[in-house]
C-alpha cells in the first residue's frame, strides 16, 4: 500500500521530504549573535551585569554563581551595592519601557549573602616569583592587589592610615556604608595572601623600590587633601574643609560645627557633610552652590535624601566672606553660555561654621624622584595601560585624570593590574575588541510582562536625622529574585523558543542547552521573521555566501 502524498507545505518540514529544499531561495541567512548589553557597557568596574543577573534569576541555585561572576572583576559587591551611583541602571534598556532594573539592589543582596554564608574568593594562581608594591589601600589599590594576587604575584600594600579602605572609610559616612561590611570585604582580599602594612607612609617611591627590591609598583594614593578657596574671614570665623571633617569623625573625633552649618560646594562630599552635620545636632544645615540644581555634580538620590532630612539648599549663590556667626552670600545669575556671574546682590545669613567641599587634591611628593612621571595639573598622567612615564610604575584611581568615584577606582585597579601583569610578562597591551550594543530599538519589548520595580526601603526619618544607622536598606530574597527577573537579557539569547515558534519553515532547531539553537539552512528561506520577532535582539541577518 503506497503512502498518501503529503501536502506541499508539510514536505517543507525538517525530517520529511528532502525533495523540496527551500534554502536555495535565500539571499540572507539568520545567525545567532551576542551583543553587549548597555548595562555592562556602562559599568566602570567592568562587570558583565546581564550575565550575573541571568544566573541570579535561578534564585538559591544561582546566587553563588552570580556572585562569582561579579568577583571575577570586582571584589567589593557588598560595598558597591551601597555606594555605587549605578550608571548601569541609567543605561538599562528597561528604563525606556517602565523603570530600569534595580541592578545595584541585586548586587548588594548578593554581596551581603556572600558575607553571611562565608563564600570565599577564587583561589590565587601559582607564585610568579614577582613582587609588586601597591601604595594606598583605597578602592583602586585594594582592587589591584586582589587581581595581582590572583595572578600569582606577591603583593605588598603600604597604607599611611591606621586602617584600610581609603575614601570608602574616611570619606563615605557610616549611614551610607557600614564599617563591618567594608571590613569584611577587605579582609577577604587579605586572606588571599596580600600583605598589608598600615601606618606606613611612602615618601620616596624610587627609594622604596630600590631598597625593597620590588619588580613593579602601583600608585593609588587617592585624593584626600581638601581644596581651599580664598574667602575673606575674620579671626574668629570657623572655617574648615569637608575632607578633614569626615576623616576626623571616622577617627573618633566630634567636629565642633555648631547649630548652624553652611557647606560650600555641590558634589557628593558636600551632601555627605551637610547630612553628617544634621546627625551631629545642627538645627540648620545649608548647602551653598554657585550653579543651578541641574548642574550639581552630586547624585540626585543623595540630594533628595538630604532634603528629606532637613538640609536646605541655596542655588546660584557664593560665599563672599565669613565672620563670627555669619556669612555673606552673593546671588549669581547665568549668562548666555550658562556660566554663573555675580550680580552684586548680597545677603547676610547666620552660620556658626563654614565647611568647604570644593574638591580634593593628591599629595604627589612621593613621585618627586621619578623624573619621567608626568605630574601636570596635580594628577598623574598615564598611558591607556595606566603606566606612567617611568617603566614599571603604574597609577590608578583618583590620583589620575578622569571621573572620581569608588566604582571607577575599582575598575582602574583591575585594569592597572592586568596591564602591570602584561608588563611583567613582557607582553604588549592588548586592545579590547569593540562590541556592538544591544540598543532598545533591537528589542521587542511587548514580549515582556509588566513588572513594576521593587525599590529598597529607607530607614525611618526620625532615626536618619539623629543616628548614623544605614539609611538605605536591602531587598529581601523574594524582591531580589523578582528584580533580577525583570532583566530583559538585552543582546543574548535566553531560550524563550520564540524563534522556533515563529519560523514558517520549521528551520530553527533547539539543541537542548540553554541559548543553543541551529538554523537548518536546507529550509531557511532568509525571511528574517526570527530576527524581527526575537525579544532580546540576539539574531541578525547576514548576506549569504555565494
Amino acid at each position: 500500500m503506497t503512502e498518501p502524498e503529503l501536502p506541499f507545505a508539510i514536505t517543507l518540514g525538517p525530517g520529511t521530504s528532502r525533495a523540496d529544499l527551500t534554502g536555495s531561495w535565500r539571499t540572507e541567512r539568520a545567525t545567532y549573535v551576542t551583543r553587549q548589553a548597555p548595562c555592562g557597557n556602562a559599568c566602570p568596574a567592568g562587570e558583565a551585569v546581564r550575565d550575573w543577573l541571568y544566573d541570579a534569576e535561578e534564585g538559591d541555585a544561582g546566587y553563588e554563581r552570580a556572585w562569582r561572576r561579579i568577583v571575577e572583576v570586582n571584589p567589593f559587591p557588598a560595598v558597591m551595592g551601597r555606594v555605587c551611583y549605578h550608571p548601569c541602571e541609567t543605561s538599562c534598556n528597561r528604563g525606556q519601557l517602565d523603570e530600569s532594573v534595580g541592578i545595584n539592589s541585586v548586587e548588594r543582596f548578593l554581596g551581603d549573602r556572600a558575607l553571611e554564608l562565608g563564600w570565599p574568593l577564587p583561589p590565587v594562581a601559582a607564585p610568579s616569583g614577582r613582587r609588586v608594591l601597591v601604595v594606598g589601600a583605597g578602592p583602586a589599590g585594594l582592587s589591584a592587589a586582589y587581581h595581582l594576587a590572583r595572578l600569582g604575584h606577591a603583593v605588598t600594600v603600604k597604607e599611611a592610615e591606621d586602617r584600610p579602605g581609603g575614601m570608602m572609610r574616611w570619606g563615605i559616612p557610616r549611614y551610607r556604608l557600614p564599617r563591618p561590611v567594608l571590613d569584611a570585604e577587605v579582609q577577604r582580599i587579605l586572606d588571599l595572601g596580600v600583605r598589608l602594612e598600615l601606618g606606613v607612609r611612602v615618601d620616596d617611591l624610587a627609594a622604596t623600590l630600590a631598597a625593597e627590591h620590588f619588580d613593579a609598583a602601583l600608585v593609588a594614593i587617592g585624593a584626600q587633601i581638601g581644596k581651599r578657596a580664598y574667602i575673606p574671614a575674620g579671626s574668629a570665623a570657623h572655617v574648615m574643609d569637608a575632607v578633614t571633617v569626615l576623616h576626623g569623625l571616622e577617627a573618633g573625633e566630634r567636629p565642633l560645627l555648631g547649630r548652624r552649618v553652611a557647606v560650600y560646594g555641590g558634589g557628593n562630599t558636600a551632601i555627605d557633610t551637610a547630612r553628617t552635620a544634621r546627625r551631629l545636632g545642627a538645627a540648620d544645615a545649608l548647602v551653598v552652590y554657585r550653579r543651578t540644581r541641574d548642574r550639581m555634580p552630586a547624585h540626585e538620590s543623595e540630594v533628595r535624601e538630604a532634603e528629606e532630612e532637613g538640609v536646605r539648599f541655596r542655588w546660584l549663590s557664593t560665599i563672599g566672606d565669613v565672620e563670627e556667626g555669619a556669612i555673606t552670600v552673593e546671588q549669581m545669575e547665568l549668562d548666555d553660555t550658562g556660566f554663573p556671574r555675580p550680580t552684586g546682590h548680597t545677603e547676610v545669613l547666620a552660620a556658626d561654621s563654614v565647611v568647604l567641599a570644593l574638591g580634593q587634591d593628591s599629595d604627589l611628593s612621593l613621585l618627586a624622584g621619578l623624573d619621567q612621571v608626568d605630574l601636570r595639573s596635580g594628577v598623574v598622567h598615564t598611558s591607556p595601560a595606566l603606566m606612567t612615564g617611568q617603566p614599571g610604575v603604574f597609577a590608578a584611581g583618583d590620583v589620575t585624570t578622569g571621573e572620581r568615584s569608588v566604582t571607577v577606582a575599582i575598575g582602574h585597579g583591575r585594569t592597572a593590574a592586568r596591564h602591570l601583569d602584561d608588563w611583567l610578562s613582557g607582553l604588549a597591551p592588548a586592545p579590547e575588541p569593540p562590541a556592538e550594543l544591544a540598543a532598545f530599538d533591537m528589542l521587542n519589548t511587548w514580549y515582556y510582562e509588566d513588572a513594576p520595580r521593587s525599590h529598597r526601603p529607607r530607614l525611618e526619618l526620625v532615626r536618619r536625622q539623629s543616628t548614623f544607622e544605614e539609611v538605605v536598606e536591602g531587598l529581601d530574597a523574594d524582591n531580589a529574585l523578582y528584580e533580577a527577573r525583570r532583566c530583559m537579557s538585552c543582546g543574548t539569547c535566553f531560550s524563550c523558543d520564540n524563534c522556533v515558534a515563529v519560523c514558517p519553515d520549521n528551520a530553527v532547531v533547539s539543541l537542548g542547552m540553554p541559548g543553543s539553537y541551529a538554523i537548518d539552512l536546507d529550509y531557511c528561506k532568509g525571511c528574517g521573521i526570527c530576527v524581527a520577532e526575537c525579544p532580546c535582539g540576539a539574531i541578525e541577518m547576514v548576506p549569504e555566501q555565494i
